[in-house]
């Protein structure tokens, strides 16, 4: 499988030279959706935690990279490695103070987070540095090579980023760290008599998850070139979880299948019908999830087990 994942992003990388611009941009789009997804399997799948606050954590990465470009010298790469660590602290708090409640309350104050995030944006006292309701204008970073264009850059770095995230996740959730938040997701107080830690344990997953899901953010905002409060309200936070859903949340396959989800199924919405394209694209995602309740990825596996492709 190893080699089946590495031939793949080889291969999609390649593939980006032959295609133009804006096709190699919306690939980018898909890209950014699944390294956020992979941190949601993380956080949903694996510690089987809830949450809203990925739109927050999202801005967070977005914002990072708009106000280290607006207001300091140092480069633009630079929100790189700045916004894994604002989203990790923001996640690791918001699971500190939700990760030992029920799924109700972890609801509750992710939506709140969700919430308050974009008001915050627009206070008066730090609107000097956010933009206010105008938010941030940024540049995009400059391709290195001399006839590489600044989309098919962007692309090859979020692919780069999301084999290096996936790479990363799997050798997590194999490890020991993932056989403890299996554990306390599947029971909490047989985890605590074996000594997990299940506090702590879910707080390092939804501090993870807040990386992974302020990287894409950072490499949304180099994308667009532009941050702002009303791009990340509490509707993005739910999008994300349908294409979690859709995509599998058990699975990181789940998260790249939910990357293209978010993508490219609203296109296949809009040519059904006109001015039903928002309907059509719920009453076809309730149809998915009914009948396929462990995503794409879960219906694939069961294939492959029918077809002896694959192990039960």
């Amino acid at each position: 499988m190893r080699t089946v994942w590495t031939m793949g992003f080889v291969a999609a990388a390649a593939l980006s030279f032959c295609l133009p611009d804006f096709i190699v941009f919306r690939f980018t789009q898909a890209v950014i959706w699944s390294i956020a997804l992979a941190g949601l399997v993380i956080l949903c799948g694996v510690s089987g935690q809830f949450s809203f606050a990925q739109a927050a954590l999202f801005g967070i990465g977005g914002y990072s990279a708009a106000i280290l470009s607006a207001h300091t010298p140092l480069s633009v790469y630079g929100g790189l490695l700045l916004a894994p660590v604002l989203g990790f602290a923001a996640g690791y708090g918001l699971g500190r103070v939700a990760g030992s409640h029920s799924l109700w309350t972890q609801a509750l104050v992710t939506y709140a987070f969700a919430i308050a995030f974009p008001q915050l944006l627009r206070w008066r006292p730090i609107a000097q540095w956010t933009g206010g309701v105008q938010g941030l204008y940024l540049d995009f970073p400059a391709p290195p090579f001399e006839g590489l264009s600044g989309d098919r850059w962007n692309f090859l770095m979020a692919l780069g980023l999301l084999a290096a995230g996936l790479w990363l996740a799997r050798n997590l959730i194999d490890g020991r760290a993932g056989r403890a938040m299996r554990a306390a997701r599947d029971h909490d107080l047989a985890a605590a008599a074996q000594g997990v830690r299940v506090t702590q344990v879910r707080a390092a997953a939804s501090g993870v998850a807040g990386a992974y899901i302020a990287v894409a953010g950072c490499l949304s905002a180099w994308q667009f070139g532009f941050v702002g409060p009303t791009g990340y309200n509490f509707a993005l936070s739910v999008q994300m979880l349908f294409g979690l859903v859709v995509g599998g949340m058990h699975s990181l396959a789940g998260a790249v299948l939910g990357g293209l989800f978010l993508q490219f199924f609203p296109d296949v919405t809009a040519g059904l019908g006109k001015g039903l394209s928002a309907l059509l694209y719920a009453v076809l995602l309730i149809v998915a999830m009914i009948a396929m309740p462990t995503g794409v990825a879960g219906a694939l596996a069961r294939l492959a087990v029918v077809l002896g492709l694959r192990r039960p």
